[in-house]
């Protein structure tokens, strides 16, 4: 063990800058918020621009406050209680630093630095936006900035410091020691936070008045960052519980996972909704409704992570105070915001009409769709809590239910959107659509009947959902095809703008993490059983031997590590080196899966507990398509990528149209 030795004065005036500055952050937030509504409200161009500096002032001040609390791990000064309770001496560097967002308070700093990151953003690139939407959207942020802040400063302050501070610190919950969990917060708040800019704009077009097809293609880009960055942030996690957690699956239905999941389904309605502003000036009240509910079930994951009424191994706190405080803040802004849209809504007129057959309809039913499956797993993740204040009955929501009600909208989704993106809009003709994608359908129904053919006297759920995947995939090849014209010049791909590649792109990283997680729940295989060591065993065409198991020193941690060998027709195949890890000063035990990654199949080994005649529980898994459901996720995440990267959303252009609540736009 390291000495601990006294904080130089210089390193304790450091933490004390960075509180300071969380002080400082919080004070300008309230002017941020306060300033250019009243400039806003008042029509005064100077009151209105002080929201540029503020939001640029707030960013720097947490992000010094940010940095002062990593140093403070980086250096192990064990005088602040955080780092006490979330760090160790002898901790590897790069969870030190993940560390930092690796609990509570450090994490909810993280949430409002992304959250003024944001905002500066909007300050910054923001200058195609008329000054008073602008002013009234940096209001909005501010005030969320005030909320968030005198919660971390009244309740969660991360930099408290010990009375009597120990020798070393009590180290870091070792499932978080890991990579995957290194990178995941950090993305998923990205995500969480930056739906954010939606409600914002939404909350600024209600109270300004001006809905139109200009703030629908100012409101996309900010969605489409947040989605993709979602969208990462839940595949590291799905990835990270497959290889951590040693259970040999990738998506529990955990409270906590839902809470990630249902705004990644409300901001995919909201892309597609706010297109229909863009193009057609339609569905106005839907996609504000939209834009205040995907953030309020952001707002919702933070309150089931840090109040403990929902029992998750991925929740950071269980403190009744903290989670009334975040509920009075999610009353206050959403309930606010669906407050002021009652107002408005009756002015929100529609301008653009159109038939029941074209995009419009489409996208509305794909909105539906989305939105209805997230409210499925909202119901399933809090009707426990429900039952037992209501009924006094403890209840267990599982993966049964969620498999069941969630994946007949998803079905639905699938088969409806390769028709949905071509057909044209305002009006168009089902016949002439299905005739273009008739080859996608013979391809993808071929593939169907070729893996029937394979598994025979099987479950049809495979079939039907590598067919699923494959219509999906197929069908945005070919709507991309469609854009060559009658004489097949692919040189007009190149001409393409990059958001219809990134459309392309994303819809079929859909299709493939379709197929791919059915493919697994349909043809995964199990074998659990006690091995002696030298014993082998047979699983499908492979054979596994435990050749040894040792006791191996982590710089941590200690380990029980086996060792595996696989065959297949006596060639080798790989060498797998399960373990089991405890943490001494954290006193718990962790289950480190060994995995031989391939294209089509992964082999999956756990060692379990040693038996009293010295062989040890093993658990075996082939996981076939198990890359894949990651690889359609990066799919996915690089389709917004491409589209973000349209000079049109970068810009954010538009002509300036009337005001859709009838005054004239200024």
């Amino acid at each position: 063990m390291v000495p601990y030795t006294v904080p130089s004065y210089s390193l304790r005036m450091i933490t004390e800058l960075g509180h300071f500055a969380l002080i400082l952050a919080f004070l300008v937030a309230c002017v941020q918020a306060v300033i250019p509504l009243v400039g806003a409200q008042t029509n005064r161009y100077n009151l209105m621009v002080l929201a540029l500096p503020a939001a640029t002032a707030q960013f720097l001040l947490l992000l010094g406050s940010f940095a002062a609390l990593t140093y403070a791990f980086v250096v192990s000064d064990f005088s602040v209680r955080l780092v006490v309770l979330n760090s160790h001496s002898l901790k590897p560097m790069i969870y030190k630093i993940s560390g930092v967002w690796g609990n509570h308070e450090g994490s909810m700093l993280l949430w409002v630095t992304i959250l003024a990151l944001f905002g500066a953003t909007l300050a910054w690139f923001g200058s195609n936006l008329p000054m008073r939407l602008k002013a009234l959207t940096l209001s909005v942020q501010g005030a969320l900035g005030v909320a968030f802040l005198a919660f971390i400063l009244f309740t969660s302050n991360p930099f408290l410091r010990m009375e009597l501070p120990p020798f070393d610190g009590q180290d870091l919950n070792p499932l978080l020691q890991d990579p995957g969990l290194a990178f995941h917060p950090p993305f998923l708040y990205l995500g969480y936070v930056g739906l954010s800019m939606a409600f914002s704009f939404a909350v600024a077009a209600l109270i300004e008045g001006r809905i139109d097809a200009a703030w629908g293609r100012w409101v996309r880009p900010w969605t489409l960052a947040a989605w993709m960055f979602l969208t990462i942030g839940i595949a590291l996690g799905s990835w990270w519980a497959y290889y951590e957690l040693g259970w040999g699956g990738f998506w529990f239905w955990d409270p906590v996972e839902n809470a990630s999941f249902m705004p990644w389904l409300f901001a995919a309605a909201l892309l597609h909704s706010a297109i229909v502003v863009e193009k057609r000036e339609s569905l106005k009240s839907w996609t504000i409704l939209l834009a205040i509910l995907a953030f309020g079930y952001s707002l919702l994951g933070t309150f089931i992570v840090r109040s403990g009424v929902l029992t998750s191994v991925h929740a950071f706190a269980n403190d009744p105070e903290r989670g009334v405080f975040i509920l009075a803040i999610f009353v206050a802004f959403v309930g606010g915001a669906l407050t002021l849209f009652a107002a408005r809504a009756h002015a929100m007129q529609a301008r653009g009409a159109f038939s029941f057959i074209s995009r419009e309809s489409a996208l509305v039913a794909n909105n539906i769709l989305l939105a209805v499956s997230s409210l499925v797993v909202f119901v399933g993740t809090i009707w426990p809590l429900i039952a037992e204040m209501a009924f006094d009955r403890k209840l267990s929501v599982g993966a049964p239910f969620f498999n069941m009600a969630f994946t007949p909208f998803m079905i639905l989704l699938g088969a409806l959107l390769p028709i949905g993106s071509m057909i044209p809009w305002k009006r168009g003709s089902v016949g002439q659509v299905v005739a273009k994608l008739k080859w996608a359908f013979v391809l993808a129904l071929a593939l169907a009947g070729l893996v029937w053919a394979i598994q025979t006297g099987q479950s049809l759920q495979g079939p039907i959902a590598l067919f699923l995947g494959a219509w999906v995939v197929f069908g945005a090849v070919v709507d991309l095809i469609s854009r060559t014209g009658r004489n097949r010049d692919l040189s007009r791909l190149l001409r393409l703008p990059r958001a219809d590649w990134g459309k392309t792109v994303a819809h079929m990283g859909l299709g493939v993490t379709i197929f791919a997680t059915a493919g697994l729940m349909a043809w995964d295989q199990e074998d659990i059983r006690v091995v002696p060591i030298g014993g082998t065993w047979s699983m499908g065409q492979f054979d596994f031997t435990l050749d040894s198991v040792d006791r191996v020193q982590g710089p941590n941690y200690i380990s029980v590590m086996g060792q595996v060998s696989v065959t297949k027709n006596g060639r080798d195949v790989a060498t797998l080196y399960p373990e089991k890890r405890n943490y001494p000063v954290a006193k718990m035990p962790t289950t480190e899966a060994a995995i031989d990654y391939q294209i089509m199949r992964d082999l999956y080994v756990v060692i379990g507990d040693k038996q009293d005649d010295g062989s040890y529980a093993m658990r075996t898994y082939i996981k076939p398509l198990a890359n894949w459901i990651w690889a359609g996720s990066l799919l996915m995440a690089f389709g917004g990528l491409l589209s973000l990267s349209d000079r049109r959303f970068r810009l954010a252009a538009g002509a300036r149209k009337t005001n859709a609540m009838g005054a004239p736009a200024e």
